[in-house]
Order: structure tokens, then sequence, then C-alpha cells
């Protein structure tokens, strides 16, 4: 069982970028005050210039 989580981390490491530009992170944070108060929020994300995803809370 070891053996083959081992080849499959390679695997997966090996293939990091392999097909196009590999993607970079991203991450914000913001502190608002306003009417309702002081807010916050916080975002993450990747992108490879043609495919962006990220998720805000």
């Amino acid at each position: 069982m070891k053996r083959i989580a081992l080849i499959l981390s390679v695997v997966a490491l090996a293939a990091c970028g392999a097909d196009g530009a590999p993607f970079t992170p991203s991450a914000s944070v913001g502190v608002g005050v306003g009417t309702n108060g002081v807010t916050t929020g916080a975002s993450v994300g990747a992108s490879n210039g043609t495919v962006s995803v990220g998720v805000g809370f």
C-alpha cells in the first residue's frame, strides 16, 4: 500500500504543469466599515491565465 501511495505521489508531482502553465494561487482579505458596522471578507483562488477558480467568504 505504501508503495502505491509513493508511486501516485511521484506521478502527481511529475504531472504538475505538464499540460500548459501551472496554476498560480491568489488570496485577499478585506475589512469594511459602514452603517451596518464592521464587515470582513476573504477570498482564495487559483488561475493559469485562461481558467480561474475561487471561493469567497
